[in-house]
């Protein structure tokens, strides 16, 4: 499955929000989340390529066709990531995590499951 352009992973958002939708309730939810204002045309192409990509189902026994995410959002996520850590920090994840916590003050809950997600990985390290 190919990754998505910003553009097509904005309608998956608004996909995996609200399960299936039909291009003008995608295309409502993208202009109530933006500045700049998207046509609907914009969006009806979008999603027309997507259900080609492989990306977004479509259901055609009604009039209105209603699109549904094929691709899954952790799935999508992980691949989405890999390619940024990639490109960006030469594939280091260590590089990435300094990165995001020496720009911003993560909160302590934020910290203790970071902690917790530390220890989780080298148990399942050490059952390897």
């Amino acid at each position: 499955m190919q990754q998505p352009t910003e553009g097509e992973l904005a309608i998956l958002s608004v996909l995996w929000r609200l399960g299936g939708a039909t291009v003008r309730e995608v295309n409502d939810r993208l202009n109530d989340d933006s500045d700049k204002p998207i046509g609907y045309t914009t969006t009806l192409k979008l999603m027309q390529l997507m259900a080609d990509k492989g990306l977004v189902s479509r259901d055609t026994s009604s009039r209105s066709h209603v699109y549904t995410a094929i691709a899954g959002r952790e799935r999508t996520q992980q691949g989405l990531l890999r390619r940024f850590v990639d490109a960006t920090f030469g594939g280091s994840r260590t590089q990435l995590v300094l990165r995001a916590l020496g720009e911003s003050n993560a909160t302590p809950d934020e910290l203790a499951e970071i902690k917790r997600l530390i220890e989780e990985l080298e148990k399942e390290e050490n059952h390897a």
